[in-house]
């Protein structure tokens, strides 16, 4: 397996201050992988060691075989980066930005320009190509950072917050362009935010963080097994009339560990399968079962769950 990112014990401190600690991360090639943890846990320095922007304390961060410390450049010539707070020039146009940047980059206009005309067409700024960027909106710029990132063909992408600030619209827009660009284009992508069902959404697997330490890592079904233990479904029913009664009567039933309800709908953890019995309880009380179907763990349920245990 080829490993894109490979860090060994990767420490970081701030004046005795901890904000990474032996941090062990391993990203497969061509997956996207979510970063996920409150601030303050070292996500945006672990980001900035795998750049090469500062320097651990200890252990190492490779990406693509090369050390971040000792040779950033060759580190930065695969990788690109959005930050959550991206700038632009305000008086130059998107197609003017890209040019510029892919100038930054080393590459001519003369290989660029139709570089840039379809990734202005892959981020639908293509129309707006020649309006200057200071008139785009948020979720517009977030878009251009995007094409500013791929114009010189990275292998690997970091993208910190991609979608914060933007409506429920332009995130998914985003959201689509960032597993377009894994799937279609092979890009690893390492993905930083606080938006959890985003997450969950296109995330192949995701890391937790919590005060520089990686505390879970896995792929979301993974992780809700862990956080299960002893409970291995997750049943979900709706009932034809909701009595009081009818909760204690289902938490008697051996094998049931929680039992919560909201409007009609009964949620129940248990160590197994127990459709069936709770089905005949449900009857018994002398009402109906109208739907029930299991459900997996959500990545917020997993993310409180391990904050909990902290």
């Amino acid at each position: 397996m080829k490993w894109v990112v490979e860090t060994t014990d990767l420490s970081k401190f701030y004046d005795g201050i901890k904000a990474v600690e032996r941090l062990n991360l391993r990203i497969k090639e061509g997956e996207i992988y979510g970063l996920l943890g409150p601030n303050g846990a070292g996500k945006t320095t672990t980001i900035l060691m795998l750049l090469g922007l500062t320097e651990p304390t200890s252990g190492k961060a490779l990406v693509y075989g090369y050390n971040s410390t000792t040779e950033p450049l060759k580190v930065k010539r695969v990788t690109g980066y959005l930050p959550e707070n991206v700038g632009f020039y305000e008086d130059l146009t998107a197609r003017e930005t890209l040019r510029y940047i892919a100038r930054l980059n080393g590459i001519p206009d003369k290989r660029s320009s139709s570089r840039i005309d379809e990734l202005l067409k892959v981020v639908g700024l293509h129309e707006v190509a020649d309006w200057e960027v200071g008139k785009f909106s948020r979720g517009m710029r977030q878009r251009l950072g995007i094409a500013a990132v791929l114009v010189k063909d990275p292998k690997f992408v970091i993208l910190d917050e991609p979608t914060s600030g933007i409506d429920p619209e332009g995130a998914r827009h985003i959201l689509e362009l960032i597993r377009k660009m894994s799937r279609e284009q092979n890009i690893t992508v390492l993905l930083s935010s606080h938006l959890l069902y985003q997450v969950q959404r296109i995330c192949d697997r995701v890391g937790i963080v919590s005060e520089g330490h990686l505390v879970a890592e896995g792929s979301v079904d993974q992780l809700g097994r862990e956080t299960a233990g002893e409970s291995r479904a997750i049943l979900e029913v709706q009932v034809e009339d909701l009595k009081p009664e009818l909760l204690d009567s289902i938490r008697r039933i051996e094998g049931v560990r929680e039992v919560s309800s909201s409007a009609d709908i009964l949620s129940i953890k248990c160590d197994r399968d127990l459709r069936r019995e709770i089905s005949k309880v449900i009857v018994d009380s002398g009402t109906l079962p109208l739907q029930i179907r299991s459900r997996d763990y959500t990545l917020e349920e997993i993310y409180i769950r391990y904050f909990q245990r902290g």
